[in-house]
């Protein structure tokens, strides 16, 4: 039976068990899609990755990502996993940047002293949210329409829209109705207030997959969205940190950076489980 090396890391954090898992196989090139799948199913993690041999000339790999249910696009924490196994596998980059060919296109990586980042991809889909959409977040989230600052589409991939509350506190205090909000990709995001908050972060992030009930510890395509629409509307600086995952007992720290016409959205990768996969 084939076997393959196989690291699970931990992602957005510097402290082990703190941060958002991944599952990620190496030279997984001899495996189908029917397995990958069946993989992704089985670990039960938000990702599983596959570190494939690039098609395109430009890229220095290929990546697949799976969820239990299906596959992605694209996703961030996958993308800046997959990242840091490949590097720790003792590959170099061609180019200035690193370059993961996955389903939305070419992805630019670059280190960040002890940190990757991913420059935001395109997105696929922005602008306001529809009064329909609107009133059934408002539902699911068990809030008033008034306690909703903004909103807006914010699609990279996974299908991200978001919203913006007043507080912090407002924000730890959600507890979703998963069966009203439907199939919703939805990020919930406001700004912390230094003097209550601390100064360790700016924002604020809860991420929620609702088709699935579930809440995502730490997420990078959701922050690469939300980056890209607040710093876009003069909500937020060119350079803050969010933070993510306070309710499920994780500290993800997303730090992000506009430089140019690129918003990088960095973070640090701890390696948990190193080994063998037999399939």
């Amino acid at each position: 039976m084939p076997t393959f090396a196989f690291q699970q890391v931990d992602v957005f954090t510097s402290k082990r068990l703190k941060g958002n898992p991944l599952a990620v196989v190496i030279g997984a090139d001899g495996l189908s899609d029917d397995t990958m799948a069946a993989l992704a199913s089985w670990t039960n993690l938000s990702e599983t990755t596959f570190l494939l041999k690039p098609t395109s000339p430009e890229a220095d790999y290929r990546l697949r990502i799976f969820t239990p249910s299906g596959e992605l696009p694209f996703a961030g924490h996958p993308t800046l996993g997959s990242c840091h196994v490949w590097l720790s596998t003792g590959n170099k980059a061609k180019q200035a940047h690193i370059v993961q060919e996955c389903a939305v296109g070419l992805v630019r990586i670059k280190r960040d002293g002890n940190r990757l980042a991913f420059a935001a991809p395109p997105l696929r889909r922005t602008g306001p949210v529809e009064s329909n959409v609107l009133d059934q977040i408002v539902q699911g989230l068990r809030i008033s329409h008034e306690a909703v600052k903004a909103s807006q589409w914010i699609d990279n991939g996974p299908g991200w829209v978001a919203v913006m509350l007043g507080s912090r506190a407002d924000v730890l205090a959600l507890k979703p109705d998963y069966p009203a909000l439907g199939d919703l990709k939805l990020g919930v995001v406001a700004p912390w207030d230094a003097a209550r908050d601390g100064k360790d972060a700016s924002f604020e992030v809860r991420s929620f997959i609702c088709d699935r009930a579930n809440e995502d510890p730490v997420t990078g395509s959701l922050n690469a969205g939300l980056a890209q629409w607040l710093i876009g509307a003069g909500l937020a600086p060119d350079t803050y940190i969010a933070s993510q995952g306070t309710v499920l007992g994780r500290e993800g720290r997303v730090h992000v950076d506009r430089q140019g016409d690129d918003i990088w959205i960095g973070g640090e990768t701890t390696t948990c489980i190193e080994g063998t996969l037999t399939l």
